[in-house]
């Protein structure tokens, strides 16, 4: 009995030191709906896009994608798949904001150049120099032809 009683211990003084290792980090890295970069909720199912992170708004069920450790200090504590930095050090945008054709960033890095690395326009977007603060190098097809210049040769209304 004394032997049995020395296997508990053992047993139960591995099973504490287990439990006090430290965890491998969870990889919550997943492709959100229109393939957007994501962050994967702790069901492993849920995916939530990433400008859907710390936005106040609990998407996961259990409420880890606005928890304080993640959203505590923006971008900081954001995992990186998350976070696009601008060219402008000061600021930053979600990753699913890269590539939207709309100027997230206020200088166009986050649609335009070698760190956004985006497509060319896809078939719902007009290719153009856009005049509005807002686009950077296409602009919505839905813009076209509607009797207001949004390209600078205005191609939106002649050509597009």
């Amino acid at each position: 009995s004394a032997l049995a009683l020395l296997v508990l211990v053992a047993a139960l003084a591995v099973g504490v030191a287990l439990a006090l290792l430290p965890r491998a980090p969870v990889n919550r890295f997943c492709t959100a709906p229109n393939n957007q970069t994501g962050f994967l909720c702790d069901n492993r199912v849920t995916c939530v896009p990433a400008s859907q992170v710390c936005d106040r708004v609990s998407n996961c069920r259990n409420g880890e994608d606005e928890l304080e450790q993640l959203c505590g200090d923006l971008p900081l504590s954001l995992p990186g798949h998350l976070v696009f930095h601008c060219s402008n050090p000061k600021s930053w945008v979600y990753a699913d904001q890269r590539c939207n054709g709309v100027n997230d960033c206020g200088d166009c890095s986050d649609e335009v150049g070698s760190l956004a690395a985006c497509p060319p326009c896809g078939q719902d977007w007009w290719s153009c120099s856009p005049v509005h603060y807002e686009f950077c190098s296409c602009i919505p097809r839905r813009l076209c032809r509607d009797g207001i210049q949004h390209c600078l040769g205005w191609s939106d209304e002649f050509i597009c």
